[in-house]
This record gives C-alpha cells, structure tokens and sequence, in this order.
C-alpha cells in the first residue's frame, strides 16, 4: 500500500530508486526548505506523469530519448527519470539530500518528545491553499510515521486561502470517508482551520464544527486591534465549545515576511485556554515558530494541553515537527500535556469532550 518511510527508509546514495520515489523524494525535500512552489510543481506534476503513463511506457520512451514529449516532462526531470532507470541515484536527488541533514539538532529529550508523537493535527491541501492533494498529504505522513493527522483547511472568510464553503466542506468530508478505507490503520482525521472573527465567533456553522474530529481555531484578521478587544475575541473563541486547538496565537511572522505579534491579556487567555481544555499550538512553521518562547512558558505554567503543529501546505513540510520539539523541551512543556501524543481514541474522547 505505502512506500518505505521518508524519515528513515528511503533510498540515498548507492542505492537503486524507481523515477516515481525520486521525483516524490526531490519535491519533498525541496517543499521541506520552502523552496518556490513552482520548482517543487514541477516535480510533483513529473511524478503525475509517470504514474499515468506507465512503467514500461516510460521506460520505452526513456531509451528512445522522447521523454519530453510528454507534457509535464522536462529537461531536468527527463533526467531524473533516465538516470534513475539507469540504476543510479539521479544527480538531482544526490545533491539535495547530501544539503539536507537535520532541520535543528534535538537533545535526547527533543528526540524523545519526536518520536512520542503520533500525529500532526493541522495541515492543508489544495482544496484551500495547500499544493497537494488530500491523499499525497495523507500519504506522506504515512512515511513519516505518523499513525493519524488532521486535515484542516481555511474557513470561508478567509476567501484569499480559498476556505471552505460549508457545502464544500460536506463534499471534503465525504472525500475523507471514501479515502480512509483505503489507508488501512492510518487515521486521516476531519478538521479545520476556521477563523476567529473580530467579534470572537467562529466562521462556520456550529452543525459542521460538531462533526469534525479536530477544530483549530485561528486569527487571520485584523492583527492590530488593541488588546482589550483581543483578549476578549480570543477569549470568546476560546471558551467555544468547539474549539480544540488555538492556532499560531500571536499571529507574528519572521524573516522576510516579518511582521509583529498581535497584542492581548496573555495571562487572561491561556488561563481560558487552560480552564476550557484548549490546546495552545506550537506551530513549527519556520516563519512563524508561535507563540514566543516567553509566552510559550507562561502557558506551561497556565496549565494548558498543547499541540505541536507543522501548520503544513505542502507534504515536505510534514516533517517540519522538529523546530516545535526544540521549543517546547527549551520552555519545559511537558510531554503528556501535549495532546498528539496522545492515542487517537483518547485524542478523538478529548476533542469531543465538550460538544
């Protein structure tokens, strides 16, 4: 059903690899350093290519050098494909796996903490704004271990995303349900991203909120807004019975797309977090590392559950759960308060827990 893991089971150097594992490997290690999805787009839809076509079609077509006749195939995938049909690892693949290494280095307790978790309970596809089908997403956590994840698309406000109308999300969770059968004892949980409007409410139908298995709800709008109105938006969403997750709290994002962290009573909200059973995610987006680590303490001594999120758009970015493992062992976050450790069945009683 599934390939070999991408953590730790995938063909390197000196060994054979077929075209379609070494274009999927190249697209993922280059969505794992945020290279621009029209690089990463180009292997992906190679990779579409070849499992459409054929094995014997492809190799055909390899030996008589007409490859790029194919739409979707180019010279640099053509390449890939060729050498790989050679019996070699494909230069491409070589040169970024040998820049790859580790994303951060983790203690013994950073790795500890890695490997007790089960699962990523907030990730998108391309029915919003990620670059992967449904099934690539869930696929790629396979390999890496995972035994469950949420997929957890954008809400309809957020209309830039392409967030989901409630008559598209009732098509998605139908989707989900003819595609989980097919993933054997993987669970590929329903979800969303759904946004915290400016009055606290959440934007979507509390019907559609009750049957999702993971909820995370998220400020995307007016960032600024002074603290008095944002703790008491935070709070409201909060204290919703259908909350499970806060997302990315702060807002704040780095690098060249910096931009500050939104202002409000931290104290006042993760005590509500905390009183309401609410997980404060610690998203591993390299972007946005949230929340801080001095707010990231301050929850750990408010008592609060936790979910350590990669916040993925693309399947590379899966395995971004590392830098959220380094924060959370620096700021003292105690392994059995983060809540994707947990067992689905006791992760599915939680989230149902005030519904």
């Amino acid at each position: 059903m599934i390939g070999p893991g991408l953590r730790t089971g995938l063909p390197r150097y000196g060994d054979q690899v077929d075209p379609l594992t070494a274009l999927r490997r190249i697209a993922f290690l280059l969505e794992r350093r945020l290279e621009p999805s029209y690089r990463v787009k180009a292997f992906r839809s190679a990779a579409d290519v070849v499992v459409r076509t054929g094995s014997a079609s492809i190799a055909e077509r390899s030996g008589n050098g007409s490859l790029q006749e194919l739409p979707g195939i180019g010279a640099v995938t053509a390449k890939v494909i060729s050498q790989a049909l050679d019996g070699q690892v494909p230069d491409y693949l070589a040169r970024l796996e040998a820049e790859s290494g580790e994303l951060v280095e983790l203690d013994a307790a950073g790795t500890e903490l890695l490997q007790a978790l089960r699962g990523d309970l907030h990730s998108h596809s391309d029915w919003s704004d990620g670059g992967s089908p449904i099934q690539e997403m869930a696929v790629t956590s396979i390999e890496l271990g995972h035994r469950y994840q949420a997929l957890t698309d954008h809400s309809p406000r957020l209309t830039v995303a392409r967030g989901l109308t409630a008559e598209r999300l009732r098509n998605q969770l139908e989707v989900l349900a003819g595609l989980s059968s097919r993933l054997g004892d993987f669970k590929l949980l329903s979800g969303i991203e759904v946004d915290i409007l400016e009055d606290g409410s959440l934007d979507q139908t509390p019907e559609l909120l009750g049957v999702l298995d993971v909820v995370v709800a998220s400020v995307h709008s007016k960032l600024a807004m002074d603290s008095a109105a944002m703790t008491r938006r935070m709070i409201k969403a909060v204290q919703d019975p259908h909350t499970d997750i806060l997302g990315h709290c702060t807002g704040r994002l780095l690098g060249g797309k910096k931009r500050g962290q939104s202002h409000f009573d931290a104290r006042a909200v993760l005590g509500a977090c905390a009183a309401s059973q609410v997980a404060v995610e610690i998203n591993c987006r390299p972007e946005r590392l949230d929340p801080p680590k001095e707010l990231l303490r301050l929850a750990v001594e408010s008592g609060c559950l936790f979910s350590i999120d990669t916040d993925a758009h693309a399947p590379g970015q899966l395995d971004w759960q590392p830098y959220g493992c380094a924060r959370a062992v620096e700021c003292g976050v105690p392994t059995d308060r983060v809540v994707n450790t947990w067992p689905v069945d006791r992760l599915l009683e939680w989230t149902t827990r005030a519904r």
